[in-house]
């Protein structure tokens, strides 16, 4: 995939991925995460697990063809949600992308009714914890050397008490998470 940075005639929609859309999804992952999954992790995902929903962000420019720019997992597990993987290919970062990708996810979260949302993300992946602060997550643990690739510790973080309340702050505050502000949805 040659990803180049959005320009202002692009818009970007998020949509459910589908089966087509995995090349580009294992080459944003593979440029992602020194650990990416492989192709048949995504096609389970896809395929055959009922518990998981997928979405991948897709730039629209004019006369161009779609193009993968993003994606996000998450899982539903007995009581809560679990982001299970989230990237933007390296070219398109600092857009807002990851954004619309988490924004989307949260809102199917609640309208499936749950109220907790947790994810792993690496110790020293600031800009990653910026985005799930941003969203309302908070540090609630850690696992010690959860990242085998180098031993690095993962934080857990977690939000409670998604509902209608925090779907309308989602809502209402569109512009604050395009620009990177942050208001306490509580």
């Amino acid at each position: 995939m040659n990803a180049v940075p959005a320009t202002t005639s692009e818009r970007i929609a998020i949509r459910s991925m589908r089966g087509e859309d995995l090349p580009q999804v294992l080459e944003i992952d593979r440029q992602s995460f020194s650990m990416p999954w492989p192709a048949s992790a995504y096609e389970y995902e896809l395929h055959e697990n009922p518990a998981s929903m997928l979405w991948v962000a897709e730039a629209l420019e004019p006369q161009a063809s779609p193009c993968v720019v993003g994606m996000i997992v998450v899982w539903f597990i007995v009581d809560e949600a679990h982001i299970a993987t989230i990237a933007v290919h390296p070219n398109r970062r600092g857009g807002g992308i990851a954004k619309q990708l988490l924004a989307t996810a949260m809102e199917k979260i609640i309208s499936r009714d749950f109220s907790i949302a947790t994810l792993e993300v690496r110790a020293s992946n600031m800009a990653a914890q910026n985005l799930y602060r941003l969203f309302g997550y908070q540090i609630v643990g850690q696992r010690p050397r959860y990242y085998r690739d180098n031993q690095e510790d993962a934080l857990i973080m977690t939000i409670q008490g998604l509902d209608h309340a925090y779907l309308d702050w989602l809502e209402k505050r569109a512009w604050e998470i395009s620009s990177g502000e942050k208001n306490d949805p509580r």
